[in-house]
């Protein structure tokens, strides 16, 4: 099986132009199907440091097909390639945001048509929330060696789960949906930008980067105190619930809309529908958050009633605000007066839990 490894040099970007070129027919006819098509992103944070090895790894292992892009803007021509060899499993390695950007790729695209292949997701990069939700944890090298396991054994199918997605529309742009599992916005938005702009640069490992953004969120929110030092005060922000009319207005420390099974500490987010957006709202009040902490502790969000805690469930969310952020598996979008954003379920996709 040959591979495709795109590198920033000459001579390795024409071979992709080449195989990106070639009609999808001969393809068929010269390559034999791939089990494990790898799709690399090197700028990864996570993969600074761990791409040689999993490069050495994959050289060695005929059934993997690697692919590797410069820039994210390259995934959609990536999965042009990826397509022509007909993966069994497409193994994706690099942060939430390079699942994001393959996820709206293969969903948009539809280079694969109407059967795609089940995604695996591999633990690089600084934020893995959909790699901990589809169990993989640890050395990436690891997990795509468990993934080649069950491949071989054809033991894909009981490892093989389905999982909603959200279609975020943009004004103006409503026929290209970007497509996710997990957003985040008001102060949940604001700290994850405060950890990566002025947390992350100072070159701490992650638990501890994480810790200390949590210790300045405890400072801010519970403590009550100011400082240009800590993340900024959430701005205000309206949410509509279409189908039900519901609408929830203020400032919240913590805005969130996911597919995922689990959020935060819960082991299992709460619910009574399936395929349905989960909103979960917490007030910008010291009160509310506690709540919702003990809430999340005890597995209770979405199952009982929590003051100055929203859980809704809706097929569309519209969010308006005046600048404020929201950010989609890693990638930041602004709400602005008069072009809110609409969140809706998108096409599911089968995923591989691939948990030791």
């Amino acid at each position: 099986m040959s591979k495709v490894a795109v590198q920033p040099d000459a001579s390795c970007e024409a071979e992709r132009s080449c195989v990106a070129a070639a009609p999808s027919s001969v393809e068929s006819r010269a390559r034999p199907r791939a089990r494990i098509a790898l799709l690399s992103n090197p700028k990864s944070t996570g993969n600074i440091a761990q791409l040689p090895r999993i490069r050495e790894f994959c050289a060695e292992q005929p059934d993997i097909f690697h692919y590797e892009v410069e820039d994210a803007s390259q995934i959609g021509e990536a999965m042009k390639s990826i397509a022509r060899v007909r993966p069994t499993v497409l193994a994706i390695n690099g942060g939430d945001g390079t699942v994001q950007a393959a996820l709206t790729a293969l969903t948009n695209g539809r280079h694969f048509g109407d059967r795609p292949p089940p995604v695996a997701v591999l633990p690089s990069g600084r934020t893995n929330l959909i790699a901990l939700d589809l169990g993989a944890r640890g050395d990436p090298i690891d997990t795509l060696a468990r993934l080649l396991t069950m491949v071989r054994a054809d033991d894909l199918a009981a490892h093989t789960v389905a999982r909603e997605l959200i279609a975020l529309r943009l004004k103006g742009a409503e026929d290209r949906p970007v497509i996710g599992m997990f957003l985040g916005g008001a102060g949940l938005a604001d700290t994850m930008l405060y950890c990566r702009n002025k947390i992350y640069p100072l070159g701490l490992p992650n638990g501890v980067a994480h810790c200390i953004t949590a210790f300045a969120l405890i400072m801010k929110l519970v403590l009550r105190i100011k400082g240009s030092f800590l993340p900024p005060d959430a701005r205000p922000l309206s949410v509509s619930m279409q189908e039900r009319g519901n609408r929830i207005s203020g400032r919240f420390s913590l805005l969130a809309v996911t597919t995922l099974e689990k959020l935060l500490l819960s082991s299992q987010l709460g619910g009574r529908r399936s395929g349905v957006l989960k909103l979960l709202a917490v007030e910008e009040r010291p009160m509310p958050v506690l709540r919702g902490l003990f809430a999340s502790l005890a597995g209770k969000l979405g199952r009982e009633k929590v003051r100055g805690v929203h859980f809704e469930e809706a097929d569309e969310i519209t969010i308006e605000g005046d600048d404020s952020s929201v950010i989609l598996d890693g990638e930041t979008y602004r709400t602005e007066l008069g072009s809110p954003i609409n969140l809706r379920p998108a096409q599911a996709l089968s995923f591989v839990r691939v948990a030791a």
